[in-house]
């Protein structure tokens, strides 16, 4: 909050996901910035659902699929896991911020590709237009669905998304023109910068 603060810009439109540490993030952002305006939150920003692997930290994955199986699914742009069984408590489907989905939307496994269908549909569809009318946007989400957005807007190719580093809590500034080119861009707290492989 203090990193946005400090660039003295206005934030005309704030998005987050569904997941709640992505919305409370943004609240503190807000509440830095002294913002209270409302923020839209889309489900098709959160985080790619790991199925069978949902609610496991990295060595609980580890121990249950193996530490190559675990890096082929973090890293690889279309394999996914098995599905998550519809009645575990972990669904989407049996949480009741999802309710107002319909079905039919709510995965019960994903890809990177996957995610990356998701998030870019929804970009387009509610962000870049607002992008083009030179609206500045914050968004407030997660390490795929913020890996899939760089994707879209730096070009990048399969092999490049699955290299790409998200640090967190360090936000990423993209200038951008009203044609979606890249003028420039910097994450704001330098030392815990990553590559962005494009600049």
């Amino acid at each position: 909050g203090e990193l946005i603060k400090n660039l003295n810009i206005k934030i005309d439109y704030y998005f987050s996901s569904f997941q709640l540490r992505a919305n409370n993030t943004l609240k503190i952002i807000q509440t830095t910035l002294d913002d209270s305006q409302q923020f839209t939150r889309a489900w098709e920003l959160n985080e790619r659902h790991y199925g069978i692997l949902t609610g496991l930290n990295k060595v609980e994955m580890s121990k249950k699929i193996g530490e190559e199986k675990v890096h082929q699914f973090r890293r690889s742009w279309d394999l996914k896991p098995e599905p998550l069984d519809k009645k575990s408590p972990f669904h989407p489907l049996n949480i009741n911020t999802y309710k107002e989905i319909p079905n039919e939307n709510i995965p019960d496994t994903e890809s990177l590709k996957d995610t990356y269908e998701r998030v870019i549909k929804f970009f387009k569809l509610k962000i870049e237009n607002k992008i083009k009318e030179n609206e500045n946007i914050l968004i407030s989400a997660h390490g795929n669905s913020i890996r899939a957005l760089c994707k879209y807007l730096f070009k990048l190719d399969e092999n490049q998304i699955s290299k790409l580093e998200i640090p967190t809590a360090n936000p990423l500034l993209i200038d951008i023109d009203k044609e979606l080119k890249i003028n420039n861009c910097k994450y704001l707290d330098e030392i815990r910068a990553k590559d962005l492989l494009v600049f």
